[in-house]
């Protein structure tokens, strides 16, 4: 897991080609930073119909972020449409899946997780105000501000977010209260790694 939290602006993502080759994408972390990554977060740039990387072990969540719409046509015969705003789905790395546009290019936040090594949730909500987020040992949050800007308080010692920013929250020693205010909406996500987690008394 991480050992600090941090901001990563969107000018800062990683620009790299899919693993089939077939797409761009955008990282924004991986972790570890290896191959062997037990968790990553992307966003993908789909420019024409394409079939998706194979991630076998690999539990994924995709949720639109521009565009008009993706179409997930999968080879067991199912078919689901990524529709405006944020649509969603969460299915398997090892699915056979390919991606149809519905009406020109879009931009899809990508959750990969290793299902041996993590447990992840992904929360899509309103900014209005302030918002708590508690890190403890063994999970962080990512904040992926979709649209708006919000800023930490002042003793949390992190920049401000601006639309398509990611911020990860973590704690080393015990639980540690994070709070956001602003306007917007973002994406929370929770990642706990069981084998760092403190058990509960």
């Amino acid at each position: 897991m991480l050992e600090a939290s941090q901001v990563i602006p969107a000018n800062e993502y990683r620009r790299e080609r899919w693993k089939n080759g077939r797409g761009w994408t955008r990282e924004t972390i991986r972790v570890p930073e290896s191959d062997a990554w037990h968790w990553r977060m992307t966003i993908a740039e789909i420019e024409r119909d394409a079939a998706f990387s194979a991630f076998p072990g690999v539990d994924r969540e995709l949720v639109l972020v521009r565009g008009n719409g993706l179409r997930l046509r999968f080879s067991d015969g199912r078919c689901v449409t990524l529709e405006p705003p944020h649509g969603r789905l969460r299915f398997p790395g090892e699915d056979d899946v390919h991606g149809e546009l519905v009406d020109g290019l879009t931009h899809d936040f990508n959750l990969m997780w290793r299902r041996d090594a993590v447990r992840a949730e992904l929360f899509h909500r309103p900014l209005v105000g302030p918002m708590l987020f508690f890190a403890e040992p063994g999970v962080t949050w990512a904040i992926h501000l979709l649209a708006g800007q919000a800023a930490f308080d002042i003793a949390d010692g992190l920049p401000p977010l601006w639309t398509g920013d990611t911020a990860f929250l973590v704690s080393t020693e015990g639980r540690r209260r994070y709070a956001l205010q602003g306007g917007g909406e973002l994406l929370a996500i929770r990642i706990e790694d069981p084998a760092r987690s403190e058990p509960v008394p």
